[in-house]
């Protein structure tokens, strides 16, 4: 019983460590993984000394590894591209200042998002419907999108319950862009660029997420701290662990998506 205990406690260990590898670290250990492993196989002969049968080899090493550490499902996707697309772009005889404009335009678009390991996404009209039900026909509610993006629902909520008052905030320069444009015409629609944590939310009743499960748990703490009793948080597709919902509400549209929906109580 000893050894099985010791070995469980040393799988969760494990695990653990895992988790705090940044994404960095696991996206660099990943690649290295899928190379090392792609040499062996080409040396034993099992891969042909073939280009794409080398690169199509690292890729599926790659992303494999990236699974087996744990790392967002993006990352999959990321390490199955990433190989390819490099030797494709070589072949391809592009100029370089054409990789600094797609590097330019990827910083625009994602910012932080390496860092904080939250992606750009879009909520579907679906989603915009189901969260406008949630709102009270009276009295007029304060809404709060936290990482609105290109304003996907607070611009389409805006215009669905105008006696309501909306805030976005986004942090990466060119989805800001997009949703301030957006949200011309909408005189109950404010978007804010900046980070969603230094900025208060005592103000608001209710707060929309539609983030990653990395920071899940902050905003909870900070809803917490920051919201009213009887404010509502409402996060798409990500629920915040070891937290009970107060409600799961089912979009009923091709993705699947749940809206998660805690009540703050103080």
């Amino acid at each position: 019983m000893r050894r099985q205990g010791k070995h469980y406690r040393s799988d969760a260990s494990g695990s653990r460590l895992l988790q705090a590898l940044p994404a960095s670290a696991k996206a660099l250990l990943a690649q290295v993984c899928g190379w090392a492993m792609a040499v062996l196989l080409l040396s034993l002969g099992v891969v042909p000394a073939k280009i794409w049968a080398i690169v199509a080899a690292q890729a599926l090493i790659a992303a494999l590894s990236a699974f087996v550490l744990k790392s967002e499902r993006w990352w999959i996707a990321i390490h199955l591209a990433f190989s390819p697309l490099i030797v494709a772009a070589l072949r391809l005889d592009i100029a370089p200042g054409w990789y600094l404009v797609g590097f330019l335009m990827l910083v625009a678009v994602y910012w932080t998002s390496f860092r904080t390991r939250v992606p750009l996404y879009l909520s579907n009209r679906e989603t915009v419907n189901a969260v406008a039900a949630l709102i009270p026909s009276a009295p007029p509610m304060r809404i709060l999108d936290i990482g609105c993006g290109t304003g996907s629902l607070v611009v389409r909520l805006a215009r669905l319950r105008p006696d309501c008052t909306l805030t976005g905030i986004e942090a990466a320069p060119l989805p800001y862009l997009i949703s301030r444009l957006r949200a011309i015409g909408c005189p109950n629609l404010r978007i804010v660029r900046g980070d969603f944590f230094d900025r208060p939310w005592k103000e608001y009743d209710l707060v929309y997420a539609f983030l990653s499960p990395v920071p899940m748990t902050a905003v909870w703490d900070k809803a917490r701290a920051d919201l009213v009793p009887g404010s509502l948080l409402v996060s798409n597709s990500f629920p915040i662990q070891e937290v009970d919902a107060s409600g799961v509400i089912e979009v009923g549209e091709k993705r699947g998506t749940q809206l998660f929906v805690y009540r703050v109580d103080k």
